[in-house]
């Protein structure tokens, strides 16, 4: 998986916009990580299954994950962050 760009779809600035400072300081490191090395141990990366089969989640910490979709052109739609309740509302 190679990434050309990042992309926030306004969902995920809101939902990032509301995160604990805490959150939003480890989510930051991990888009960091992710943009160098998708596969970091660390991201727990995987794709979703089902209805969700088009989506990937990676970890931000035990509780929090971002939710994405990789694109055919390399770019990479963040769409949601937050805890594990954020799958039902994609």
């Amino acid at each position: 998986m190679i990434i050309k760009d990042i992309v926030y779809t306004p969902k995920f600035l809101k939902n990032f916009k509301e995160l604990d400072g805490d959150i939003k300081r480890v989510a930051s490191e991990k888009e960091k990580i992710f943009e160098k090395n998708p596969f970091h141990p660390s991201l727990r990366l995987h794709g979703l299954k089902g209805k969700l089969s088009r989506y990937w989640s990676i970890s931000v910490n035990i509780n929090y994950r971002i939710i994405f979709e990789y694109k055919e052109n390399g770019d990479v739609l963040f769409l949601s962050i937050g805890k594990h309740d954020i799958y039902r509302n994609l």
